[in-house]
């Protein structure tokens, strides 16, 4: 048979080989093994494609010189390539460009895509594209859009550049996949003027256009021009949804992004959501405590029996927890058949953040007894719900073993965790040598807690040496701590020192984080903040709180002044601490809804004493359960007392 003949013989049954899954294994098998010859070979190439593994095929064409054939050639790298087998692929590509034939640009492409999909050898394929213009091949569209992809994995924006102008000298630029390129290049790193400028100057624009160019706006922050361009869509497709709805999560504004989700399902029918959108919708759920929006997406994802991927039922163990239903987020864990490490770390942080810390220690054993390997968020998770269980035995064992046992490192954020394990417990001397002894300097996070816990247990020596500490720092990085030391000062009654303080932090204060509750009724989300006179209720609602706490000071609650910061006569801090926005919150609960119904509100600050215990008050006098996430923890009100036993 002619070689020529032989070859293109071969390529065929290259062909039937990449279209069977049977033969995706390039692994040599010598019992098969046929020494070729010319009889053979004809005979080889008659049999059936099963019985013909990949290597043998690529050991007949480099023996009997079929590497000068570029057809067969590329149908080997193209097999191989679609094996997961890049070493071999870029072999035969080098041994043919050194001796056969040089490689058109269809064979650089097929190299260079392949590179460009892994993100550890990424930057190879940049390589390839430089020596293929030294060659003098000529790029095409398709090569530019791999070439960007490298680029933007790498993080390479000059690189980026230089090829947006060999694109321009090409001729490219008003081509659509590689306008798509270049504006997700410039989005990744945000460079939204360069963006802007691509688009503008395409002559033809899909829907990936529009959806990378409200992508780049969203990872900038900027929802609103986001939303805007969203607007002027012609289409839109799942992507497009889910970038806008992930965008109003990432920047806070869970509202809008539930908004999102709903017009979503309602108006655009042709449009399936993605494990994107379900999880970010769940996530925005989760942060404004939103139960019944959670549960009627759950309700949704069953009825039109939507695949539960990990991600999904991780963010439905975190929505379900998040919203005050530990129960209902142990039974998703409990239904999953293979539980991942990111499964296990939801459950447990669940159970951390409700003080349940032998549940989430339970947890973590069963973790460990089913082989699935804890991560650093993992340790976090089973470090507060030590701390706030007051384990402390058990939490310091996992603590100093990470690194023996489990091969993590304690980073700053667990050694956090374990400085506030021992300050709510009490052992300040030790959380204070803990912090002076650490590896790495400590933040303002890890002497905020130290102080909360010196105000807790009234200490006032360890406070002021803490103090002295503190005083080091730079307040206008850490305006946080700053407060929380003026907090301190006030607790001791040190007004000039609060003055001094608080002159020397300025303005800086009005950009701290403002106390606001969230409460869910009937489907929609309202806000309240410290004070508030916003709300189009705000004159029945405060009458509400004002009757309520009359009725709870007449049950004996007394409202504790010390959280107040500020020089005031005792009746001023009283009414400063009457109007803190979780007290609006449940006032409005109050009055709303149902006596029994359960009132659930989420807060983005600690919960004060003084709220605490009129909370406590208020499920007594109302007989109303009462559930609080604030930023630490939760807490869950009945009958006058707290689950958390005072203990946060």
């Amino acid at each position: 048979m002619h070689a020529s003949l032989r070859a293109k013989s071969l390529v065929q049954t290259i062909r039937t080989c990449f279209c069977s899954s049977s033969l995706c294994k390039p692994e040599l098998d010598e019992s098969r093994f046929i020494v070729p010859s010319r009889k053979n070979i004809s005979q080889l190439l008659k049999l059936k494609p099963p019985l013909i593994p990949l290597n043998q095929i690529l050991a007949l064409t480099v023996t009997h010189s079929f590497t000068a054939d570029s057809l067969l050639t590329h149908s080997l790298i193209h097999c191989y390539l679609s094996c997961n087998s890049i070493v071999t692929a870029r072999y035969l590509f080098d041994y043919s460009c050194s001796y056969s034939f040089s490689p058109s640009t269809l064979f650089w492409n097929l190299m260079i895509r392949a590179y460009s999909k892994q993100l550890i050898h990424s930057s190879e394929s940049v390589v390839l594209f430089k020596k293929m213009m030294l060659g003098f091949c000529c790029p095409d569209k398709y090569t530019f859009t791999f070439v960007m992809t490298s680029c933007s994995r790498q993080m390479s924006v000059v690189f980026g550049q230089s090829v947006h102008a060999l694109v321009i000298k090409y001729g490219y630029a008003f081509d659509l996949y590689v306008g798509n390129s270049l504006i997700n290049l410039y989005c990744v790193f945000v460079r939204m003027g360069d963006a802007q400028k691509v688009f503008d100057g395409m002559l033809k624009r899909d829907v990936f256009s529009w959806t990378s160019l409200v992508a780049g706006y969203a990872k900038q922050g900027e929802m609103d021009r986001a939303c805007k361009i969203f607007g002027l869509m012609p289409s839109y497709n799942e992507v497009s949804w889910a970038v806008m709805i992930s965008g109003y999560v990432g920047s806070g504004r869970y509202v809008e992004a539930l908004q999102y989700f709903r017009d979503m399902l309602c108006y655009d029918s042709n449009v399936k959501s993605n494990e994107a959108v379900f999880a970010s919708a769940l996530s925005a759920c989760a942060h404004l405590g939103a139960l019944d929006h959670g549960k009627w997406i759950h309700f949704y994802m069953k009825k039109f029996m939507i695949c539960v991927a990990s991600n999904i039922s991780t963010a439905l163990i975190d929505m379900y927890a998040k919203c005050g239903k530990i129960d209902c987020a142990s039974q998703v864990f409990n239904e999953l058949s293979h539980p991942d490490v990111q499964n296990f770390t939801s459950m447990i942080t669940g159970f951390a953040n409700h003080g349940l810390g032998k549940d989430a220690l339970r947890v973590f054993n069963q973790m460990l007894a089913k082989q699935v390997k804890p991560n650093e968020i993992t340790f976090l998770g089973v470090l507060n719900g030590c701390s706030h269980a007051g384990l402390v035995e058990e939490g310091s064992s996992i603590f100093f073993n990470m690194e023996s046992l489990w091969g993590i490192v304690p980073k700053l954020e667990h050694y956090g965790c374990y400085v506030d394990l021992l300050g709510r417990a009490g052992y300040l001397e030790k959380a204070f040598r803990t912090v002076k002894n650490m590896p790495m300097k400590p933040d303002i996070v890890i002497w905020r807690a130290l102080l909360s816990a010196c105000r807790v247990h009234r200490d006032v020596k360890l406070g002021e040496l803490i103090i002295n500490h503190i005083e080091q720092l730079d307040y206008s990085r850490h305006g946080g701590g700053a407060v929380l030391l003026s907090n301190l000062y006030a607790s001791l009654g040190r007004w000039d020192r609060v003055a001094q303080l608080r002159k020397v932090m300025g303005v800086r204060t009005n950009n701290l984080s403002i106390g606001c509750s969230w409460i869910e009724l009937n489907g929609v989300v309202h806000k309240f903040r410290v004070a508030d006179k916003s709300h189009p209720q705000v004159l029945e609602i405060r009458d509400k709180l004002s009757e309520i706490l009359r009725r709870v000071r007449i049950a004996g609650y007394i409202t504790n002044t010390m959280p107040v910061s500020f020089d005031l006569t005792e009746e001023e801090k009283e009414q400063a601490m009457a109007w803190h926005s979780e007290k609006l919150a449940v006032a409005f609960g109050l009055m709303s809804t149902e006596p029994g119904t359960c009132i659930r509100i989420v807060k983005n600050l600690r919960t004060c004493e003084d709220c605490h215990a009129a909370l406590k008050a208020i499920s007594n006098v109302y007989c109303r359960e009462i559930i609080v996430r604030d930023r630490t923890r939760f807490h869950t009100f009945k009958e006058g007392n707290c689950l958390c036993n005072d203990y946060w």
